[in-house]
């Protein structure tokens, strides 16, 4: 596994530490690798469905663009 160093902001290093002392995560290391797989996880996501609104607005299906369908599903979401 390769090795680096990286400068937290006083804020993220305070809650990486709390998460380890209440055993959480067993380490800093392990806490950081968690939220980076997480944010590909997301990632992934994200471009599905970005694809899925490049299609549906290339299809004709809508004449919304992808800006308008995300406002509206986000408002379907959050009630």
């Amino acid at each position: 596994m390769a090795r680096q160093s990286k400068s937290l902001s006083k804020p993220n290093d305070e809650c990486l530490k709390a998460k380890v002392d209440k055993e959480e995560y067993t380490s800093k290391s392990e806490l950081v690798n968690d939220l980076i797989r997480q944010a590909r996880n997301q990632q992934v996501q994200i471009d599905w469905l970005s694809a899925k609104l490049d299609k549906s607005e290339s299809s004709g299906f809508t004449d919304d663009s992808k800006e308008q369908i995300l406002v509206q599903s986000k408002a379907l979401l959050h009630g």
